[in-house]
């Protein structure tokens, strides 16, 4: 009797609905002679895609690709938060991106037809059960960004920053795989419930210099990905040469890819007393030189950037604090992975606000600008000035920004509870730090514009302010429902920690 089971089709359903959009995009693009076609297709799959990835969650845990016990695709209740996660986030983008699709800045059907195909990626690595599975899932939610990033038509920045995307990428993609082979050598599996539980039996294979080698390979390949420092280099310019909503997609989906692949193996394969000194040093590295970097930022993509960068560390602390605790338990395991996917969806949620109102108050097609460019921005556009403003202090983790204030406590709490003190120390030291870029850039939005203060210290009268854009009807739906959403998650925290839990 073969121990292969048969396709489980429903458990599939959120990959079919996302592959089924980029397909259609496609078809749309190429057969309907309205411009508009494809993003509107583009936009009824993420919803469709949001929907199946709920509905098959309710319905408990399902997977398929199974020899044995040993699944490549396993879809559950976490695996479901990330789907719709990658949906909504797709949905939010293609709105975000109207004003400068319909300007011509970027061809429509080909720009939906590469965030549906990152959006198939993106549902896939939720489930992945092993590591091919995994690494080509992620690799299928980088890859269109590389040719997003450089749509923007007449910009070197633009086409600078695709190049530097790719090269890196490939990079980490190379070390990954390299990782895994390796790995593979010495467990003879890929299953990552396997490898974990061969790893955990045969403690004898952990001084296998081979071993140390896969794992180190891994972790800096998956490193890469989520900008963790030293391998961050390629963010803070990509981000900024890559039209606005590309960034936003960069800044949130594309590394809560990362995190998500990050995760699946340091929970389910790789051994903690192993990984737990790796990202320990990594997220102490990563959120003292991104806040420390950021602090310097005169351009505002680039501050949001070196943000992204730091908050990178406060999620890779829980995961380092594992093999620092001593006596660790199955509670504190649990609640230090809860802690890195809760502060993840806080963060993606804050960061879509924060792009989502820049966005708002630049030009279509424009960049993100410098600081300057947004002085005194709230005061034609209050708004959106408040929303930019609680979305930033949200990630500083300041009230009202209820969201990012229990997402730090609960990796505090997490640390904290695990043993690792010192690190918790450190997360609240960078925190603090954090204020003093998320307050400049928060209260230069209320402040006078610069010719008016340069007017009244000359005794002259002073210019007008520069015109803030009058955003899009799309663009202000999407930053009132990531505003609202962020709002519900602050008040209602419970909600998002019990399904990081599952």
């Amino acid at each position: 009797m073969s121990l292969v089971q048969s396709v489980d089709n429903v458990a599939l359903l959120p990959a079919y609905l996302a592959a089924g959009t980029a397909v259609l995009v496609l078809l749309a693009d190429l057969l309907v002679a309205r411009a508009a076609a494809p993003l509107a297709v583009a936009a009824a799959g993420a919803v469709a895609t949001a929907l199946g990835s709920a509905l098959v969650g309710a319905g408990g845990q399902r997977s398929t690709f199974c020899v044995a016990a040993d699944c490549s695709y396993v879809f559950g209740g976490r695996a479901a938060l990330v789907g719709v996660l990658f949906a909504l986030l797709t949905l939010g983008v293609l709105a975000l991106s109207g004003p400068a699709l319909r300007a011509g800045q970027s061809p429509v059907g080909e720009f939906c037809f590469l965030l549906a195909c990152s959006m198939t990626g993106g549902v896939v690595l939720g489930a992945a059960g092993d590591l091919i599975t995994l690494i080509v899932a992620l690799e299928t939610l980088t890859l269109p960004l590389y040719v997003l990033v450089g749509l923007r038509r007449g910009s070197l920045a633009s086409a600078e920053a695709a190049v530097t995307f790719f090269v890196v990428s490939v990079v980490a993609t190379t070390v990954t795989l390299l990782g895994a082979a390796l790995l593979y050598a010495v467990t003879g599996g890929l299953h990552l419930g396997r490898v974990g539980a061969l790893l955990a039996e045969r403690r004898d294979l952990l001084d296998v210099p081979l071993t140390t080698a896969a794992v180190a390979l891994i972790l800096l390949g998956l490193a890469f990905k989520v900008a963790a420092v030293p391998f961050h280099a390629w963010a803070p310019a990509t981000y900024d040469g890559a039209p606005l909503p590309v960034a936003a997609y960069l800044s949130t989906a594309s590394k809560l890819g990362g995190v998500v692949a990050l995760l699946a193996v340091v929970q389910r394969a790789l051994p903690a007393e192993v990984t737990g000194p790796v990202l320990a040093g990594l997220a102490v590295l990563t959120m003292t030189v991104g806040n420390l970097v950021a602090l310097r930022q005169r351009r505002t993509v680039r501050l949001l950037a070196w943000s992204s960068v730091a908050q990178a560390g406060y999620i890779l602390a829980p995961l380092g604090a594992l093999a620092l605790a001593a006596g660790r338990t199955a509670d504190a395991r649990a609640a230090a992975y809860a802690a890195a996917v809760a502060y993840a969806v806080f963060f993606v949620v804050l960061e879509l606000a924060a792009f989502a109102a820049l966005v708002a108050l630049r030009p279509a097609g424009a960049d993100g600008g410098s600081l300057d460019d947004l002085r005194g921005a709230a005061r034609q556009r209050p708004w959106v000035g408040a929303a930019f403003a609680l979305a930033l202090v949200g990630l500083a983790g300041l009230p009202p920004g209820l969201a990012g204030l229990f997402a730090k406590v609960t990796v505090v709490r997490a640390l904290l509870d695990g043993g690792a003190g010192w690190l918790a120390l450190v997360v609240a030291v960078n925190a603090v730090i954090g204020l003093a870029y998320y307050l400049r850039l928060a209260s230069g939005l209320y402040a006078p514009p610069a010719d008016a203060e340069a007017g009244r210290g000359a005794d002259v009268k002073a210019g007008p302010a520069p015109a803030v854009a009058r955003p899009s009807g799309a663009v202000v739906v999407t930053l009132a429902v990531a505003t609202l959403v962020a709002l519900a998650v602050g008040f209602a925290p419970q909600l998002v920690l019990d399904l990081a839990a599952r």
